[in-house]
C-alpha cells in the first residue's frame, strides 16, 4: 500500500511508545508530521580533526576510544571519562592524531552503565560537541555521541582494524549502532538541524528522525530500495570542512513531488520565486544549509498566507449570495442625524454613508466598525438602525454587559425621543413610522402568501425561556394592537409612545411581565430597536422582521451565539460588529479578511487628551501626591476610578480572567489562593513571559484590600468608596454604578468589568494597580473610561516593574501616546497576534503555523491580491484542485477562525 499524506503514522511507526508521543504533539498522519515545522535550525557543525580544534567552536570528528573510567564523586553521583583517539580521521584530513577526553557527569548509576556499554574500549564513534582544556587536553562534556558499525566501515582489504577486540563481535550487548558508516554519522550532526518544540516523552532529535522516515515512506519503496543499495555521490574523501556525502537531492525532491502535489498555482510560485512545496518540506526538515532553510519558510508562510485568504475571500462571496433585506428608505435615519445637538466628525459621517450604501443591498452587510474609545460609535450604531427601522425592519444591538446594554438603552432612548420634540418633526416621524409599517406589512403578507403559516411557525418555534409561556406569546402577537405597531394613539400594549420609535430593553435579570413585554413586540415583528445583553441569543428571542443586528465588543461574545441571530429572522441580518479593541491593519487583513471594515480615528470636539503617568509603588511621596490630586478633583465634584486584577485575598480566578473567560462560557471556580488567582490573572493578560518570570513576579492587589488601603489615607477622609466585581449581581451593578454617577460614591474600586462601555461624563481619574501585569490594549480600554466630560483627565498606571523589564517598556509605549493604532502594533509585538484579539481570533487556534502577522504583512498582501484574482476567475477553484482541497481542510478546521469576526 503506498503512503499519502493522510497515511497514519501508526501504520508506519513500529514504536508504539513514539506514536504515542507524536500523537500528543498533534501528529496522527503523515500529513500532521511534515506540517509540523521546526521553530529554528542549528549552525552547520565543521567536521574537524582534534588538531584543527578551536576552543569554544562546536566540531564534529570521528574516533575510537581507548579505555573508559568511571569514578564516584565525592558527594553522589559518578563521573565517566573515556579517552579517545582520531588517528584513522587525522590522517584522512593530512593532519596529526590527538587525544580527547569526553565526559559526562550523572547521578544515576543506569545512565553511567549505559553510556559505558556506548564507549566500550575498541568503539568506533562520531562525536559532536564543544572542545575545552582541562589537565592539557582537549576535553568534550557530554558532547553528542553516534556509535558506528566497525563491520560496515571496514578497510580497503575488507578487514576492519583498530587493534582492539574482534569486530564481528562487538560487546555492544543489545544495543543497535547509530549508523552504519562513519559519513553517514557525520551527515547526521554536521548538517543545519532543526529544532522542533519537544516534550518529556519525545525529543526534538526523535521528531527530526520520525519525520524524515515519514518522508522517505512518501517516496515509495522503490526509492527506498535504491537508497539502501547505496545510491550515494562516490566522494568520500573530498577536501573541506564538511566531509559528508550527498544523496542526489534533486533525485529525492522530484520522487517527493509525485506524492506531494503543490498548493500555490505555478505562475505565483514563479513570480516570487517560491519553492514545489515537496522542496520546501525537504528545506525545512532536512535543511542543506541556513538560507535553504529560510528560503523552505519564505514559500510555506505564502503557502499559509494564500490559503487563509482565499479561504476568507470565498467566504465574504458566500455571504454576499445569501439574501438579505434591503434597507433602501433613508429618510428615517437622515431626520435622526439633523436632530442631534452635535455635529458629527468626518470620519463618523463616512462610515454612516458606507454603512447607508451596504444596507441598501438584498445581501447581507458584513462590515467590522473599530473605534478609539469615546469616538463615536454608538452614533453611527443608531443611524444604522434608523435606517433598518425607517425601512420597516427591526434591529438588535447585543451589548455584552446589562450595565454597558442599561448605557446603550439610555443613551439611544435620548437620542431617538428627540426626533418628537417638535410638532413638525412628530408629524413627519409618525409619517416615516406608518410608512415603515406599511412595508412591514407589505412584506409580511407577501412573506406568508409565499411560505404559508410564517408567522405561526415562527412563533411554534420558540422554546420556553424563564417562564415564557408559548401561549402568551401567541396570544400578544395575533393582537391587532400588535399588527398596528406604534402608530395607535397615546402608547400601545408594549409601551411605545405615539410617533416614537420603539426602543426596548432585554436582559435576563428583567422582571417575567417585562421581560414578555419585551419578547412579544419582537415577536410581533413591528419595527422597533431592541437592545439586549446574552438574552438576544435564547430561543426564546425571535424577531421575524430583524434586518440588522449590531454587535458591540465583538470578541466578547462566543461564535454560536453570534450566528444564532441568523436565525432569528426570515432572512439573513445586515451585520455590523463594534470594537474598540484597537486592531492593526495587519492583523485586521488577516482574521477579519471577509468583512469590510471601518475605522474611527477622529474624538468628537470637547474631548481633551489623557494625561497618563507611570507612578513606581515603592515611591511613597509620589503615591502621596497622587492622591492628594485625586481628593482636590472629587472634592470639585469629579469621580475617580480604581483598578486592581483581584476581587479579594481568597479569590481563585482573577476577575480579569473571569471577564475574558465569561465568552466562552467558563464559570467561576470557587475559592482557593492567591497564588492561583494571579496564574489565572496572567493566563487572561499572557505577556509572552515565562514560568519563571512568573514565579518571581509580586502578589496580585485585590479589590478588598485597596479599599482598606485607602479608606486608612488621611486624604480620603470623608469619602464613601464603592466596590464593582464580577461577583456582583445585575441589580447591584446598576446600583453602585447610578450611586458612583450621582456622587453619593464617588470613588469606585473594581476590577476590570469596567473595562468595557462604562460612560460616567464626571470620571476624571484613574488608578489602576498592577498596571504593568495587563497588555496594552486592556491599558488603553481602561483609561478611556476617563476624559469623556470636558475636563481634564488623568490615568495613573502603578506599577512594581523594574526598570529595565519589558513590563516597564509596555508601560513606556502606553504613557507615550493615544493612538490606538500605535498601541495596537506595539502589543502584537510585545504578546503576539493570538491574546490581543481574544482566544476565538488566536494564531494558535486558527490553523497559521508559520504566518507571522507582524512581519509577514507584504506577504499578506500579495496573497489577498492573488486570492482575489484566483476567485475572480475560477470561484470554485475548478483548475487549482489543490488550493480548492487545502482550502475546505483549512475552512473544516477553522469554523471559528472564519466566523469568530
Amino acid at each position: 500500500m503506498s503512503t499519502t499524506l493522510e497515511t497514519p503514522i501508526s501504520s508506519i511507526e513500529s514504536n508504539r511508545r513514539r506514536v504515542g508521543a507524536l500523537k500528543s504533539l498533534g501528529v496522527v498522519s503523515v500529513g500532521d508530521a511534515l506540517t509540523y515545522y521546526p521553530f529554528r535550525v542549528t549552525d552547520p557543525v565543521p567536521a574537524r580533526s582534534l588538531y584543527e580544534a578551536k576552543i569554544g567552536e562546536k566540531m564534529a570528528f570521528a574516533a575510537h576510544v581507548l579505555e573508559t573510567r568511571v569514578f564516584p564523586m565525592a558527594r553522589r553521583g559518578f563521573r565517566l571519562i573515556a579517552t579517545v583517539t582520531d588517528d584513522d580521521f587525522a590522517a584522512r584530513r593530512n593532519t596529526p592524531k590527538s587525544l580527547a577526553s569526553l565526559v559526562f557527569f550523572s547521578y544515576r548509576k543506569s545512565y553511567v552503565d549505559w553510556v559505558q556499554r556506548k564507549l566500550h574500549a575498541g568503539a568506533l564513534l562520531v562525536v559532536a560537541g564543544e572542545p575545552s582544556v582541562y589537565d592539557n587536553r582537549l576535553q568534550f562534556t557530554h558532547p553528542d555521541l553516534l556509535t558506528i558499525n566497525p563491520v560496515q566501515s571496514q578497510s580497503e582489504n575488507g578487514e576492519w582494524n583498530d587493534g582492539f577486540g574482534d569486530p564481528a563481535n562487538p560487546p555492544l550487548g543489545n544495543l543497535k549502532y547509530d549508523a552504519q558508516t562513519i559519513d553517514e554519522a557525520l551527515k547526521r550532526v554536521c548538517r543545519p538541524r532543526p529544532v522542533y518544540h519537544a516534550t518529556s516523552r519525545i525529543s526534538s532529535e526523535h521528531i527530526h528522525e520520525s519525520v524524515l522516515k515519514y518522508m522517505d515512506a512518501l517516496r515509495g519503496a522503490e526509492y527506498l530500495a535504491t537508497q539502501n543499495a547505496g545510491n550515494f555521490l562516490d566522494n568520500p574523501t573530498q577536501e573541506g570542512d564538511f566531509d559528508i556525502p550527498q544523496i542526489d537531492r534533486e533525485i529525492q525532491i522530484k520522487v517527493l513531488g509525485n506524492a506531494i502535489p503543490d498548493i500555490i498555482p505555478e505562475d505565483f510560485r514563479e513570480e516570487y520565486g517560491l519553492m514545489h512545496r515537496a522542496e520546501a518540506f525537504m528545506a525545512i526538515h532536512d535543511p542543506v544549509d541556513r538560507k535553504n532553510f529560510d528560503n523552505a519558510l519564505q514559500t510555506l508562510r505564502y503557502e499559509e498566507a494564500l490559503i487563509c485568504q482565499t479561504a476568507l475571500v470565498k467566504s465574504r462571496d458566500a455571504s454576499r449570495k445569501s439574501k438579505a433585506t434591503a434597507c433602501p428608505e433613508t429618510r428615517l435615519k437622515d431626520d435622526f442625524i439633523a436632530s442631534l445637538p452635535f455635529t458629527l466628525t468626518n470620519g463618523q459621517q463616512q462610515v454612516i454613508a458606507d454603512i447607508s450604501a451596504d444596507m441598501a443591498h438584498d445581501y447581507p452587510m458584513q462590515r467590522l466598525l473599530q473605534g478609539e474609545v469615546g469616538s463615536g460609535k454608538t452614533v453611527v450604531a443608531v443611524a444604522a438602525m434608523m435606517q433598518a427601522v425607517g425601512s420597516g425592519g427591526q434591529a438588535v444591538l447585543v451589548a455584552p454587559t446589562q450595565v454597558l446594554a442599561e448605557q446603550h438603552y439610555a443613551s439611544i432612548s435620548t437620542m431617538v425621543s428627540k426626533l418628537g420634540k417638535s410638532d413638525a418633526n412628530s408629524s413627519d416621524n409618525q409619517k416615516n413610522l406608518d410608512d415603515a409599517n406599511a412595508r412591514r406589512s407589505n412584506k409580511r403578507s407577501a412573506q406568508s402568501s409565499k411560505d404559508g403559516e410564517f408567522d405561526a411557525k415562527t412563533i411554534h418555534n420558540n422554546a420556553v425561556d424563564k417562564g415564557v409561556q408559548l401561549a402568551d406569546l401567541l396570544d400578544l402577537a395575533a393582537s391587532d394592537d400588535v399588527e398596528t405597531g406604534f402608530s395607535g394613539k397615546g402608547k400601545d400594549i408594549f409601551g411605545a409612545k405615539d410617533g416614537e420609535i420603539p426602543v426596548f430593553l432585554l436582559t435576563g435579570s428583567m422582571r417575567l411581565a417585562e421581560r414578555r413585554r419585551v419578547l412579544a413586540a419582537a415577536a410581533s415583528g413591528m419595527p422597533c430597536i431592541v437592545v439586549a445583553t446574552h438574552a438576544a441569543f435564547s430561543k426564546s428571542f425571535q424577531a421575524p422582521n430583524l434586518t440588522l443586528a449590531v454587535i458591540d465588543e465583538q470578541h466578547r461574545f462566543g461564535v454560536e451565539q453570534r450566528e444564532s441571530l441568523n436565525s432569528k429572522g426570515s432572512t439573513a441580518p445586515h451585520l455590523l460588529v463594534m470594537t474598540a479593541t484597537p486592531i492593526p491593519r495587519t492583523a485586521a487583513m488577516t482574521w477579519f479578511g471577509d468583512l469590510d471594515i471601518s475605522s474611527l480615528t477622529e474624538l468628537p470636539g470637547g474631548r481633551k487628551p489623557i494625561r497618563t503617568f507611570v507612578v513606581p509603588e515603592d515611591n511613597a511621596s509620589l503615591m502621596g501626591e497622587m492622591f492628594a490630586l485625586i481628593r482636590k478633583r472629587i472634592d470639585a465634584g469629579e469621580r475617580a476610578y480604581v483598578v486592581c486584577p483581584r476581587i479579594d485575598a481568597d479569590a481563585e480566578d482573577a476577575d480579569g480572567a473571569l471577564a475574558a473567560s465569561a465568552a466562552s462560557g467558563s464559570k467561576t471556580a470557587g475559592s482557593k489562593t492567591a497564588g492561583s488567582s494571579a496564574a489565572a490573572f496572567d493566563d487572561a493578560y499572557d505577556l509572552g513571559e515565562d514560568d519563571e518570570q512568573r514565579a518571581q513576579r509580586p502578589p496580585l492587589h485585590s479589590v478588598a484590600e485597596i479599599v482598606e488601603r485607602l479608606q486608612s489615607l488621611p486624604q480620603f477622609k470623608g469619602i464613601r468608596f464603592a466596590t464593582l466585581t464580577g461577583r456582583d449581581d445585575d441589580t447591584t451593578k446598576s446600583r453602585v454604578m447610578a450611586d458612583f454617577e450621582s456622587g453619593i460614591t464617588p470613588i469606585l474600586v473594581a476590577t476590570t468589568v469596567i473595562e468595557v462601555g462604562v460612560d460616567v461624563a464626571k470620571a476624571s481619574c484613574i488608578v489602576i494597580f498592577d498596571a504593568d501585569r495587563y497588555g496594552l490594549s486592556q491599558l488603553h480600554q481602561l483609561r478611556g473610561r476617563v476624559g469623556r466630560g470636558g475636563a481634564d483627565s488623568g490615568a495613573f498606571l502603578i506599577s512594581r516593574a523594574p526598570a529595565d523589564s519589558d513590563a516597564a517598556r509596555r508601560l513606556d509605549v502606553i504613557q507615550g501616546t493615544l493612538d490606538g493604532a500605535e498601541i495596537a502594533q506595539a502589543d502584537l509585538e510585545f504578546r503576539g497576534a493570538g491574546d490581543v484579539l481574544g482566544d476565538a481570533q488566536s494564531g494558535g487556534k486558527s490553523g497559521l503555523k508559520l504566518l507571522r502577522v507582524v512581519k509577514d504583512v507584504k506577504i499578506i498582501e500579495h496573497a489577498r491580491v492573488e486570492a482575489t484574482r484566483l476567485v475572480a476567475q475560477d470561484p470554485d477553484l475548478l483548475e487549482h484542485v489543490q488550493l480548492a482541497g487545502a482550502v475546505l481542510d483549512f475552512t473544516r478546521g477553522n469554523e471559528t477562525f472564519l466566523t469568530s469576526n
